[in-house]
């Protein structure tokens, strides 16, 4: 089988078989979802066969698909915005202090001033 991506995935083809053959459903989607693992780097693979494993559990565990659905949304959100989330972590990524700007020419590239060369210093 050849690699899902983005533009050339078929939802209504996905969506069909889900509806004809769900157990064909299923070994496409473990399948695309182990390729797009093992294109990753090593130290990425573990991380993502974590989440994976974690979605998978969420899965088997609702009652509902809708109820699936929320649960790995609220998961979604979480790494974004719980305890050691993306945002602890953009919070404590210190660069230091910026640089001080210096003055720099803008130059007007208009074509029809180009006649009168304006240029302004701006701080």
């Amino acid at each position: 089988m050849t690699q899902t991506t983005g533009s050339d995935f078929d939802f209504e083809e996905w969506a069909s078989l889900a509806k004809t053959d769900p157990a064909a459903f299923e070994a496409k989607r473990e399948e695309a979802i182990a390729q797009l693992i093992n294109g990753a780097s090593p130290r990425m693979q573990t991380r993502l066969r974590g989440l994976q494993w974690r979605i998978d559990v969420d899965r088997r565990r609702s009652s509902t698909p809708l109820s699936s659905c929320m649960k790995i949304f609220n998961q979604m959100w979480t790494s974004v915005y719980g305890e050691r989330g993306l945002l602890d972590a953009l919070h404590g990524f210190d660069c230091g202090p910026l640089p001080e700007r210096s003055p720099a020419e803008v130059l007007n590239l208009e074509r029809r001033h180009a006649e009168h060369k304006d240029s302004h210093t701006y701080p």
